[in-house]
């Protein structure tokens, strides 16, 4: 089966596209990965070279993949960081041609727009754009905590605040909904958790957080999830595995002593 991903891609490291294709084609998919930047290494060090790519370049990318047809072949497209509104704007421009061609393909967005310790970091308009547009179009969407706060505009921090913030999307146009990287009320002490929105339900799955912070954990977790979905499983099925496959990348890195994720191992 074919996935297309639309995301960040960088030299060193795994952010984007430079976390989601490995765990993809290890599980036997075909991808095509489109870039929206295209950068030496996340902004988390001293310094990045490179640049967000240019959305008329973007947009060629894009009508290459459409010549070549895959698009029809996509039994899921993925849509993460856009790097500027121009290229949202492409992207929405190619998801509505590709949705025009192939009806059935699951399309996922994760709107990367910030997170609790970070704050925002993209650029203005590019929130709108994700609320106004991209999540509306999507069957799923994987926001974390902060950023289901920024679409819905209040971050909920109970199961019943979750909820509603799912039926807000549902009600604009948005499929199922998992929120990444909760901390609830009634979370456990030391945890973290995963919650699978669907039908009025919420299912959760806590892990311990571990004492390190990489970057593309969001990332990772959408292309885990991506794999379970397509190989058959529910959306919890799938939240939930994909939580766990993170947790053991995020083990192997501690144990690793790494600052980028050892998502290669045994």
């Amino acid at each position: 089966m074919q996935v297309i991903s639309i995301q960040s891609q960088v030299v060193h490291g795994h952010v984007g596209n430079s976390a989601a294709v490995y765990p993809l084609q290890a599980a036997g998919f075909e991808v095509a990965a489109v870039p929206t930047t295209l950068l030496s290494n996340h902004p988390h060090y001293p310094t990045m070279r490179g640049r967000v790519l240019e959305a008329d370049l973007v947009a060629d990318l894009l009508l290459g993949v459409e010549e070549r047809q895959l698009p029809q072949q996509a039994a899921a497209i993925l849509t993460g960081y856009m790097g500027s509104v121009g290229n949202a704007s492409v992207v929405v421009d190619f998801l509505r041609r590709a949705r025009r061609l192939n009806p059935d393909f699951v399309l996922i967005c994760d709107p990367v727009i910030g997170d609790d310790d970070l704050g925002v970091f993209v650029e203005d308009g590019l929130i709108e754009r994700f609320r106004d547009e991209l999540t509306p179009m999507a069957d799923i969407v994987t926001p974390n905590q902060f950023e289901l706060g920024r679409l819905v505009g209040e971050r909920p921090d109970t199961v019943e605040g979750l909820r509603a913030a799912a039926d807000q999307l549902s009600r604009r146009g948005t499929g199922r909904v998992v929120v990444t990287g909760c901390v609830l009320v009634d979370t456990r002490d030391g945890e973290v958790e995963t919650v699978a929105l669907e039908g009025g339900k919420a299912h959760r799955t806590s892990i311990p957080r571990l004492p390190i912070r990489p970057s593309g954990t969001g990332d990772l977790f959408t292309a885990f999830m991506t794999t379970w979905l397509l190989k058959g499983a529910s959306l919890a099925g799938a939240a939930e595995r994909a939580t766990r496959d993170v947790q053991r990348v995020l083990r192997r890195t501690l144990d690793a002593g790494t600052f980028e994720m050892r998502i290669i191992g045994d």
